[in-house]
């Protein structure tokens, strides 16, 4: 009998331990949480007013450089099925000779 009593006072005693160490790394996961949101918060309005500043810079004969800056122009990384280098050489070229209007 006092051997099961030692038992479990034993494992109470451990399963408080453990609960303790689970409700510790538990306030440290939500900080780390809270810490991660808090860097993309700021990394998003950083580039939110970016975009915008950009946006409102548009003056005339920039506009197919901002389209080539929004465009991937790597042949090798794209994954597509199909065959895109004619549009990717009509940007290209439309970047270094805008159109005249």
């Amino acid at each position: 009998m006092e051997r099961l009593e030692a038992l479990d006072a034993n494992s109470r005693k451990q399963e408080a331990e453990w609960k303790e160490k689970a409700i510790k790394e538990l306030e440290e996961w939500y900080a780390r949480q809270d810490e991660q949101l808090q860097k993309t918060k700021a990394n998003n309005r950083a580039a939110e007013e970016a975009f915008v500043n950009d946006i409102d810079e548009s003056s005339p004969g920039t506009e197919w450089e901002r389209v080539a800056r929004l465009c991937d122009f790597n042949p090798k990384s794209s994954k597509q099925a199909k065959d895109v280098s004619r549009m990717r050489s009509v940007l290209i070229s439309l970047k270094q000779a805008p159109l005249v209007h």
